[in-house]
């Protein structure tokens, strides 16, 4: 994952390396239902496969510290990582899912025919998910803001207590995720829905003195692409470019 500057590159202060880990395919996603904060929403067959697999497609690196969202989903994924590193998860709420309110626990294919669907996808900074009676609801710009400073903030505190070139982990959400990485490559957030991010993926941000860096995206070990379907046929359950970043046209 972390390798030295190129000869010749200009240097910078060292700082820590965070990679951000999108949770294994869940229940709900493999359902094709937008879960939230449900809870009791845990990894699928397959989820649980992609968290054993993180350990070995993350090898060697030498994670410090590794912090997760605090949903069920997020911490079965966490746990073959801690084990094998010998960590203790920071639960942190600021990685937490974005908080769909009234849509959480609804079928995705009945939520794209909400109005609101369409501010998602085009205007997402003007989009506010409304309350329902068990679950408040979100705009995906607090959502975005609360992420960017809660990775920020833990950055900062491993760098302070492990020094240069430490690398963490945050085990966190698709859309989330897409909110750090479109705040570390300066894309504005209505542009966020750009950014793809599978289940079980892993991104890399390097916070340096003058700018974040991104370094690996929607890495999922494999080589292999799959072609989009043709227009009007049904994408697999779960994938929607809300509540994960899967994307229309991917493989769960």
């Amino acid at each position: 994952i972390v390798s030295g500057a190129a000869p010749g590159a200009p240097s910078v202060r060292g700082v820590a390396y965070c990679i951000l880990i999108r949770h294994g395919r869940s229940t709900a996603n493999s359902q094709g239902i937008l879960a939230g904060w449900t809870p009791g929403v845990a990894l699928d067959e397959t989820g649980r496969g992609q968290a054993s697999g993180l350990v070995d497609r993350l090898g060697e690196t030498p994670f410090v510290h590794l912090a997760t969202s605090p949903l069920q989903r997020c911490r079965e994924t966490a746990a073959p990582l801690l084990a094998a590193h010998g960590l203790e998860a920071q639960v942190h709420e600021g990685l937490g899912e974005c908080r769909y309110g009234a849509w959480t626990g609804q079928a995705i294919s009945e939520l794209a025919k909400d109005p609101l669907w369409r501010v998602v996808q085009d205007q997402p900074s003007l989009a506010t998910f409304p309350d329902g009676r068990e679950h408040p609801g979100e705009s995906i710009r607090s959502m975005a803001d609360r992420a960017v400073a809660a990775v920020r903030e833990i950055d900062a505190a491993v760098t302070a207590e492990h020094g240069e070139h430490a690398v963490w982990a945050a085990v966190s959400h698709g859309d989330v995720i897409k909110s750090v990485l479109a705040d570390a490559t300066a894309t504005a957030l209505d542009d966020f829905q750009r950014l793809h991010v599978d289940p079980a993926s892993v991104s890399v941000v390097h916070y340096t003195a003058t700018r974040p860096m991104l370094l690996r995206s929607n890495d999922t070990g494999r080589s292999a692409l799959t072609p989009p379907r043709p227009k009007g046929d049904t994408p697999p359950a779960g994938d929607a470019p809300v509540g994960g970043g899967a994307g229309l046209g991917s493989t769960p």
